[in-house]
């Protein structure tokens, strides 16, 4: 079967006193779900599933309109932070020099409610109990950036990775998943329905 991980798009920042901040998408964010919806409306996706944070529902909507698909939520593929009162989008943190991005260049963890162990088994639980109920489909699982991390990482052999590589707006990472166990990577970061709309991609691309 073939896997689509997607990260979200982009989303506003969001602080709270109190609570989990869990932002909605931005207007920037809405025409990058928009553009990616068009981008796979010439694909078979036999389903879609999402996080249930909110910035990846919003991310699966159009495409699900386009598709007729609603998306199933999956909980285990909810990010690392679903719980912390602040979201801030990586490029700011990079652009203030913010000890946060420092902490994340580092490998640091910081988050209270499980360890990094925890949400790595979390979420290969979460992704591969989707693979085994689609097998021979093409499954959209819209997500976040640590989740791709550590599951790529996984399947890599690579540990616990949770920022290895950096998972664009909307980007797509394709693995075949066989009936055997057998996982293998064929894109990452595929952003083509970005090129071109100065929209944020990354941190370096526009």
């Amino acid at each position: 079967m073939e896997l689509m991980l997607i990260r979200h798009a982009i989303p506003v920042r969001r602080e709270v006193e109190a609570g989990p901040a869990d932002p909605d998408l931005s207007e920037a964010g809405w025409r990058q779900a928009r553009l990616l919806a068009d981008y796979l409306a010439s694909e078979k996706i036999d389903s879609l599933y999402a996080s249930p944070m909110r910035r990846a529902v919003q991310t699966a909507t159009p495409l699900g309109e386009l598709t007729g698909h609603v998306p199933h939520i999956v909980d285990d593929v909810a990010e690392y932070d679903r719980h912390s009162n602040e979201y801030v989008p990586v490029e700011e943190l990079k652009a203030a020099n913010d000890p946060r991005w420092k902490e994340m260049l580092d490998g640091g963890w910081s988050v209270a409610e499980e360890t990094e162990q925890e949400f790595v088994d979390r979420v290969f639980r979460g992704i591969e109990s989707i693979v085994a109920a689609n097998q021979s489909s093409r499954v959209a699982v819209v997500c976040h950036g640590g989740v791709i991390n550590a599951y790529i990482a996984r399947i890599l052999g690579l540990g616990n990775q949770r920022g290895f590589f950096y998972p664009n707006y909307t980007s797509i990472h394709r693995i075949a998943a066989a009936r055997s166990g057998e996982r293998s990577i064929v894109t990452i970061n595929e952003t083509s329905h970005l090129r071109g709309t100065g929209l944020p991609m990354g941190l370096f691309q526009k």
